[in-house]
Parts: structure tokens; sequence; C-alpha cells
């Protein structure tokens, strides 16, 4: 099945999807990969692999699948194994309280929120959101108990800094490609420059809406305190006997994101020799985060703690399985849509959106992204539709070229569902069910595109 019929489907399908996981409560894993199945088989993915006359291989749906779950596995699936271990022993040393005490005196009680929001935005400029919000998870939790506040609206912030500087801001892949396609890659400044502008709008709107829902939805850890004896922040400090300092509590978090952003700083000025080979092999997210841990396991023996490190690996295995899985699934799923006819068909009706401007490639990115998961190839795809075109829409100088990389960065971003593993990581990550995941991540994506897209549509304005 092909065109509108099979667009229909797949509508349909994430439809079906939502509500077996929120109103029959079938488990998100069980109820993505049914769904990635039929929709495969719906879309024209053949049983069994099979080699054409002309010796090209087309996959069957089984291949799809598992490569699709493997992919996942090799992005992220260590990062996020090696980002939760570190969060737990900075939560057994007591370190993760140091961080918080260290991001309150920074900023104050005021303002936790838009502390961790800004947090985000900043690391996530080197780093790829997933990493990123496994990395700060530690500091976001240890904040909730310092300040009382909504354990919700600090997810929901902590995701949407993240996203907001993944999607805009080189030197994440995606802008760093769109800005090559549409030739603008020598004018990575002003990507930047502008980039960081058209953030801004989405944070503030991703802000409001943060503490809107915080008041609305409870996660997990906050429901089960209900009704008990909170032990005060002072108490909670005391039974810690002293805090670690703070150059050693920072460090499990601080040295992954420095090796990350050398490694992209390395890349971008076209080092050479063993120095960029250095930090291209300890800048990759899984070397920098098991470095990371390694001074995770220093602090635990500096508090005396180091025996616990086998029960503390145990059980962070345990807590990580259900959320890789989950993932995964959501990989299967981003592949299958992939795999079919889709892209292919919104890319050859890409024609009917030509006449609304700047917001053209905001349209298709969103359409794009919100059918196949993932945001980098939502951009890389738009920017390869876009660029005969730009000359016919009168996007062809420097500047309109560059906020048609911003206005595909805002389309990338909207929004974030269940084919997108981002989605499962805060989601599980924040202790959300699925259900609040699309009041909460999904929504705020959405509030964070459209309030971005609207700055650069302004930006646009003025600047030709």
């Amino acid at each position: 099945m092909t065109g509108i019929p099979f667009l229909i489907v797949f509508i349909v399908a994430i439809i079906l999807m939502i509500v077996m996981i929120s109103k029959f409560k079938i488990h998100p894993f069980l109820s993505i990969m049914s769904i990635s199945l039929v929709l495969g088989l719906i879309g024209g993915i053949p049983f069994a692999s099979y080699t054409n006359a002309d010796g090209s291989t087309v996959s069957g749906i089984a291949t799809v699948i598992g490569n699709g779950f493997s992919s996942t596995f090799t992005s992220i699936g260590i990062v996020i194994i090696f980002g939760a271990l570190i969060g737990t022993i900075l939560e057994v040393t007591g370190g993760a309280l140091k961080l918080a005490d260290m991001v309150v005196k920074l900023v104050g009680e005021k303002h936790p929120e838009l502390a961790i929001e800004i947090m985000g935005w900043v690391v996530s400029i080197p780093v790829f959101c997933d990493s990123g919000f496994v990395i700060l998870n530690p500091i976001r939790k240890a904040l909730v108990k310092r300040t009382k506040t909504s354990s919700v609206a600090m997810t929901v912030c902590l995701s949407a800094g993240l996203y907001a500087s993944h999607v805009f801001i080189p030197p994440t892949p995606g802008p760093i490609a769109a800005a090559n396609t549409l030739g603008v890659g020598d004018h990575i400044l002003l990507v930047m420059g502008l980039g960081t502008l058209a953030s801004i709008p989405g944070l503030i709107g991703a802000y409001f809406y943060a503490k809107w829902v915080g008041k609305r939805v409870k996660a997990k850890d906050e429901q089960e305190n209900q009704g008990e004896v909170v032990q005060s922040y002072e108490e909670l400090v005391a039974s810690y006997g002293k805090l670690p300092g703070g150059f050693m509590s920072l460090a499990p978090i601080i040295v992954p994101i420095f090796l990350m952003a050398m490694s992209n700083v390395s890349s971008i000025l076209g080092w050479s020799g063993a120095v960029s080979t250095a930090f291209t092999f300890l800048g990759t997210p899984i070397i920098a985060l098991a470095v990371g841990v390694i001074f995770g396991i220093i602090l635990m023996l500096q508090v005396n703690k180091g025996s616990q490190l086998y029960d503390i690996t145990n059980e962070t295995l345990k807590t990580v399985g259900p959320i890789l899985f989950v993932t995964a699934a959501g990989g299967v799923l981003g592949k299958v849509i992939a795999s079919t006819s889709l892209v292919a068909f919104i890319t050859e009706n890409a024609a009917t959106l030509e006449s609304i401007g700047i917001f053209f490639p905001f349209l298709l990115a969103a359409i794009l992204k919100s059918a196949q998961g993932s945001s980098t190839v939502a951009i890389t795809t738009t920017a390869g539709i876009m660029a005969p075109l730009m000359g016919v829409l009168g996007m062809d100088s420097v500047v309109m070229s560059v906020l048609c990389v911003m206005a595909i960065g805002a389309g990338s971003m909207t929004v974030s569902h269940a084919n997108d593993s981002y989605f499962w990581v805060v989601t599980n990550f924040g202790e959300m069910t699925p259900e609040q995941g699309y009041k909460t991540q999904t929504a705020v994506t959405l509030v964070e595109g459209i309030c971005s897209m609207i700055g650069i549509f302004i930006l646009s304005l003025f600047l030709h």
C-alpha cells in the first residue's frame, strides 16, 4: 500500500498504539513492536529478504525490525547504561546533592526550572540531547529534593533546554548538515548566532508550559512521596555524614561533556595527527561516559563506598533494562516507517506546500519528524528537498538560507512521541508513564517548535 491510503493507515496506527498503551495498559514494548510489524507489512515490506535481478537486496520485515532494534542499542544503549551508573554513583555518594548546592548558590532557589533549562541548553551544544539528559538527570533529581520543585516541571525544562540547542546550534550534526546542503556551510558562526536567537522563543514557551504542566501532572516519585513524612534537605545531607568536594562531584559529568565538546572542536577546526585522534576517540559518547564512570568510581573510593560498586552496578542494570528495550522498540518503529514508501510519498508531494514560504520547510520537517522519529533524519531529508527550491521560494540569500536551516530545525522538534528514542529517555528517567509523556514531552516539543517558528518568521521579516 502506498500514497494517501497508507498515510491514513499510518495515522490510524499511531492513534491505535497510543490507545493500546494508555487505555488498555498494554506494555509499550509490546504495543510498539506489534504496531511496527503490522504497519511494515501493510506498507509493502516483504515477509522475507530477497535479491533483485540487479543485485540489490530488499530486506524482509524481520531484518528491518532487527536492524532497527540493534541500531538503537548501537547508538545509545551503552550511553544510557554508563549515564545511569554515573547518576546512581552521584546519588549514593552525595555528589548529586553537592552539585545541587552549587547550582542553587549560582542561580538562587527561586528559579530552579530556568536553571536546569539553561544548563541543558548549554550542554546540548556539544552533546546529543539523549546523552545530555542521562548525564544531567542526577542534578535534576537533586534539585527537585533541594528546592521542593515539581519533578515534572524540572524534567520538561531539562528536556526542552537540551532539545533547543540540539536542533538549532552547531556542532550538533543536524544543523551542520543542513547548512552544508543549503550552501551556507562556510557561514557557521552566522548559523550559530541565528540558532541561538531562534532557540530563545522556544525556551521561553517551554519554560512557561513546564510551570503549567508541573502543577497538573505528577511523576511516580512525587506520587510515592504523597502522605509520607518527607525528610528535610538538612536531614538528607546529614545522612551522608559529609558531602564530597565540588570538583570530584562535578568531574563524572563535566569531563565527558568536555571530551565530547573537544571532539567536535577538533572536527570543525580540522585538527590532524595524534591530538585529533585522541580527542576523536575520547570524545565518542561511549568512551567519554566510560571516563565519567572511572571518575565516579574514584569518588566512591574517596567517600569509602567502593565496596558497594557491584551492588550499585547490578541495581542500575535492572533499572535501565526496561528503558533500553522500550527505547529500542521506538527505534524499530522509526526504521519500519523509513523502509516503507511514506517518506518518499511526502517528499514527492512537497510541492503542495511551497506557497507558504518560510513555513514550508518547518511543516515539511515537522511531518517527517512525526512520521519517522529522528530529528537528524528530518533535518537532513528536508534540507535535501529544499536545496533545489531555494531560488524558487526566494530564500537563496545567505541570511534567508540560514533562516531556512532554523525553520527546518524548528520543524524537526515537532513533535517527539513514541517513535523517538528521546521520548522514552525523558519519560522513563523522568519517572512518568507513556500517557504522561504525551502530556509533557510531546506537548512541550509542540509548544517549543511553534514558538521557535514564530520567532524565526519575525526574524525573516527584518532579515533578508
